[in-house]
């Protein structure tokens, strides 16, 4: 499945304790800097894949997710802070 996963403005230590336990069981994690989410997962021991997920691969991605959901991955999404493309400033 797909996993929207909202992410801390700021403080890292924002992050709530259902998103942590999300993210430990996912197997792919999209994001939109794989820098700024290696920060994160860092502190919070999140060993999912991380792939980048932006606005200027979307096109070639999409689809590649969609199959790897298709073929069972738990796929989690998430942007640079705030929830992924509903109040994400950068969106």
């Amino acid at each position: 499945g797909l996993y929207i996963i909202a992410t801390p403005i700021g403080n890292m230590g924002d992050i709530t304790l259902r998103a942590i336990d999300v993210l430990g069981k996912l197997d792919i994690l999209a994001c939109e800097d794989t820098r700024e989410t290696a920060k994160l997962a860092s502190a919070h021991g999140i060993r999912a894949e991380r792939i980048a997920y932006h606005e200027h691969n979307d096109a070639e991605m999409t689809p590649r997710i969609v199959e790897m959901i298709k073929n069972g991955a738990r796929v989690g999404l998430v942007s640079d802070a705030g929830m992924p493309l509903v109040s994400d400033p950068g969106s």
